[in-house]
């Protein structure tokens, strides 16, 4: 599971480009170099000002049709609902119909966990809940990922290790070992196994052209990401600092910009919940920026289908965890849910209309996770406000040389 473990945020400085180091080395932060944000700003405050101002539209969400005007003031969320499942489901992902998810959702089936608890499976489901079904039935399931055909998936599994020790997905020191990647299509035929070694494989995802899956690798206790093609072929390491944890990898819009998070080796376990920094670096490993700079919890970035703002979390404290919407021009995220507990795990949809997300409804901490989805076609982050990757956003981190 992409769950780790706290946080505040100034906006982004702008640096000049890196130079790129081919070995595992410690990272450091380029030093700024001169300002630039005016237009950036303008930029924003632009954006806001459509936000606040708003259109009055007639919409439909959840089978009733409301009047979208102004954003609800601070502290108010936009329109949600919960996806009405029988099984908890946590980390879902929209389908290019923007209408199903598929999620690793508990599953009596599945090989129990570390802690004794009931393991999961890979699920499909439409957002009304009026569609449900198993995708992989042996084993234990963590991350899984459409591709944008709309005909086939990708998911992890521990289904070809049930003699290895089942793990705990939480817990980097004690990840499930003999993890793999797995293609199918949606009803979990034709399975193709992606990966084939003893590591811990998951956080997987696909790029929007459909021609690179992206996900996290654990070898000798050192997370990284890597690059497959589907058909196997084309595997390459993507990051490389020895003193940073990888992982959680998504492409942005342009199927070459990878988002992602990452901790300090040094920070693991120190603190709960770890803090974790936003970044982003292009597939062939360069071009590696920074995008968060405060030293709390920014985890799970996932993008936006305009290719500029993502969503993430960040904890206001140790158990209030809330979703953002992040913008890699810079400035301050706007905060999208108000829950006294945990909000986790988000994604927007590919029409940009709605966000999925995993909200903590049992008493106890990160208990009786189901997944919720908000009408967020409010904030104007759809394909249809899609921009090209600008090279100054984030600031630039280059491996120090030996």
């Amino acid at each position: 599971m992409r769950c780790r473990w706290w946080l505040r945020m100034p906006p982004a400085r702008r640096m000049p480009w890196p130079g790129r180091s081919e070995e595992r080395s410690p990272a450091r932060l380029l030093s700024p170099g001169p300002a630039s944000g005016v237009e950036v700003m303008n930029g924003r405050r632009l954006m806001t000002k459509r936000i606040a101002t708003g259109l009055a539209l007639g919409l439909m969400f959840n089978g009733l049709i409301a009047v979208a005007a102004d954003a609800p003031p601070a502290g108010t969320e936009l329109p949600s609902r919960m996806v009405p499942i029988k099984p908890n489901a946590a980390e879902a992902y929209w389908a290019p119909d923007s209408r199903h998810l598929i999620a690793q959702t508990n599953d009596p089936q599945a090989v129990p966990g570390a802690r004794g608890g009931q393991g999961n499976l890979t699920w499909i489901f439409s957002d009304d809940g009026k569609e449900l079904w198993r995708v992989n039935g042996r084993g234990q399931d963590a991350c899984s990922f459409f591709f944008p055909d709309g005909k086939r998936v990708v998911w992890t599994s521990t289904r070809d290790h049930l003699d290895f020790p089942a793990g705990d997905w939480t817990d980097p020191d004690n990840y499930p070992q003999g993890a793999e990647l797995y293609i199918s299509d949606w009803k979990g035929n034709n399975v193709q196994r992606l990966t084939n070694n003893k590591y811990y494989e998951a956080e997987v995802s696909v790029s929007p052209d459909g021609k690179w899956v992206t996900f996290g690798r654990q070898t000798d206790g050192q997370m990284d990401i890597w690059v497959i093609r589907p058909d196997g072929t084309g595997e390459q390491q993507v990051t490389r600092a020895a003193d940073w944890e990888e992982g959680a990898p998504f492409f942005m819009p342009d199927s070459d910009h990878i988002i992602f998070r990452a901790w300090r080796t040094a920070d693991q376990k120190k603190t709960k919940p770890t803090p974790m920094t936003v970044f982003s670096i292009r597939r062939d490993g360069s071009d590696w920026r920074r995008h968060t700079f405060d030293n709390g919890m920014n985890w799970h970035p996932t993008p936006a289908p305009d290719g500029r703002h993502y969503v993430f979390v960040r904890a206001e404290t140790p158990t209030n965890w809330e979703i953002y919407l992040g913008d890699l021009a810079g400035g301050e995220p706007r905060r999208l849910t108000y829950y006294d507990k945990m909000d986790i795990l988000a994604q927007v949809s590919p029409d940009g209309k709605k966000m999925n997300w995993g909200r903590a409804t049992g008493a106890k901490f990160m208990s009786d996770i189901r997944t919720f989805v908000m009408d967020v076609s409010s904030l104007d982050i759809g394909p249809e406000r899609r921009v090209d990757w600008n090279p100054e956003w984030g600031q630039p981190m280059l491996p120090a040389r030996p």
